[in-house]
């Protein structure tokens, strides 16, 4: 797996004054952000920091619309599927990566076997069930399966299916290729300051090129929260994304800014590692899952726009189920998991993302709840350019994340969670056989009523392990500018930046 790039620690003063600089041009929009890009290579990331970026970099065979409920064409302009629902044929439109070279099949086909047989693919298992693929001309895709698919469609528009060039990608090399790739979106990557900024400008060979206004965007790392905040109050960025919830109603007030507050899949949760002990005892994590107060971390911390989470799979998303047994708060049931449990003295490392203020404030939450219990819980706050590595490392007992599905199709969050792919199951290392298979099955059953029993049986036997902790479901909130229109995103968290325009203030 490519690693990410650590940050040295920039001081919050040079993040601002580095701001300072950006967009002057007219129609380059800068935005805020709290971490560094790791990768172009769609495959080998499964975080928003990258995909976020790169879904205007790249370009996908099937796309998901702004309501995120609807998939429609990308680069292919049209598809055909076959009477037994293994065979589906894509017809591309004429389009071109950045370099001015023709996107053909031949293209779609590499790309698509790279996220299903690399090695670095962190998404090989939703794409196996790919037997074969035949490009009988250049704008002809014809893909066959092994099985029928109910995800299938949905899983082409997931950003690791983004279509690179076959001919760049074998002429540079993966790792050239992850730093400045060849385009199929909106934009190209112009400039990629580690630590500091991702500059794009804009792909003029892009196939939707004339709709797009901005000259180009520039992603800015500032991992400070309110560093952030200020430098869009200040008219320093032109946009920030993940507004913290204590600053929702300041910057609503202001009238130089507009305050975007948008559906979306987002789920914050705490992970567990069960490869550590006490963890690897389901009494302990069941008591861990007992003594967090969801409610008043929820009422704390999200000023009132967050619920409380009871699933992995996000409320009003296809096959929620209420009915999972969701633990609610009870100190008495949690000191009898302990007593089940047999241990004591436990004593549990709890990894922070530094700067995030929500992140800050939950483990504090999370780290007094637990004493109620005599659970000690030791805080360690790192740099966000760094915990990624230590999850997959299994280099931490507790630590709070998020998630936001990538495609309208449950399978690819119960996959990445529970199913025992090469992600081992979003670093928590939760193992059951029983739940394996039921994900693999679940994907090829097209029964609509059975598919959904089967989800509702996944997240029954997923909570009764407790695999993790759910804590909240949340909208996506981002503040931009007066004069920057149509800064949209998708309940699937994409940008939709080929659509913005920025214009004097």
């Amino acid at each position: 797996m490519l690693r990410k790039f650590s940050r040295v620690g920039l001081l919050a003063m040079t993040l601002v004054m580095g701001a300072m600089t950006v967009a002057e041009a007219a129609g380059v929009l800068s935005i805020g952000r709290r971490e560094d890009s790791s990768t172009f290579d769609p495959i080998n990331t499964a975080q928003n920091i990258d995909f976020w970026v790169f879904m205007n970099v790249y370009d996908v065979l099937v796309r998901v619309d702004k309501s995120g409920a609807k998939l429609v064409p990308g680069l292919a302009e049209s598809w055909d599927i076959s009477s037994d629902g293994l065979t589906y044929t894509f017809h591309l439109r004429d389009a071109k990566f950045s370099d001015g070279s023709a996107i053909t099949s031949e293209d779609a086909k590499f790309s698509l076997e790279r996220v299903r047989d690399s090695e670095l693919s962190l998404w090989s298992d939703s794409y196996k069930i790919i037997s074969d693929m035949q490009t009988p001309d250049a704008k002809t895709l014809v893909i066959t399966l092994s099985e029928q698919s109910a995800p299938f469609l949905s899983t082409l528009a997931m950003p690791a299916t983004s279509v690179i060039s076959k001919a760049g990608f074998e002429e540079m090399g993966q790792e050239a290729y992850a730093q400045n790739p060849v385009a199929s979106g909106a934009f190209v990557v112009k400039d990629w300051l580690r630590g500091d900024r991702v500059i794009l400008a804009k792909n003029p060979e892009f196939w939707q090129a004339g709709n797009v206004s901005l000259d180009g965007v520039e992603w800015i790392s500032m991992p400070d929260d309110n560093t952030r905040m200020l430098s869009v109050q200040s008219g320093e960025l032109d946009a920030a994304i993940y507004v913290p919830f204590s600053r929702v109603e300041e910057l609503k007030a202001d009238e130089n800014l507009t305050l975007h507050i948008e559906p979306s899949t987002r789920e914050d949760h705490l992970l567990m590692n069960h490869d550590h002990e006490p963890l690897n005892n389901v009494h302990v994590r069941a008591a861990i899952d007992y003594a967090i107060d969801k409610k008043a971390i929820v009422d704390a911390v999200t000023f009132g726009q967050g619920t409380v989470a009871n699933s992995f799979i996000p409320a009003g998303a296809l096959y929620h189920s209420d009915d999972n047994g969701a633990r609610d708060f009870d100190l008495e049931k949690a000191k009898a998991e302990l007593a089940e449990a047999g241990v004591d003295g436990i004593s549990l490392d709890y990894l922070v993302n530094a700067g995030n203020e929500v992140d800050e404030q939950v483990a504090v939450l999370i780290q007094q709840q637990l004493g109620e219990i005599g659970i000690t819980v030791n805080l360690t706050k790192m740099d966000p350019s760094q915990t990624w590595d230590m999850l997959v490392d299994g280099d931490y007992d507790l630590s709070m994340m998020y998630w936001t599905n990538d495609i309208l199709d449950p399978d690819q969050k119960t996959t990445f969670v529970v199913g025992h792919d090469v992600n081992m199951n979003y670093m928590t290392r939760y193992n059951n056989e029983t739940v394996k298979q039921l994900v693999a099955d679940a994907r090829l059953e097209l029964d609509p009523a059975n598919r959904e029993a089967m989800y509702f049986e996944i997240q029954k036997l997923a909570k009764a392990d407790a695999h993790w902790v759910d804590l909240f479901y949340s909208p996506f909130i981002n503040v931009s500018r007066k004069g920057v229109e149509n800064f949209d995103q998708n309940p699937l968290g994409r940008f939709f930046l080929e659509d913005t325009v920025k214009t004097a203030e």
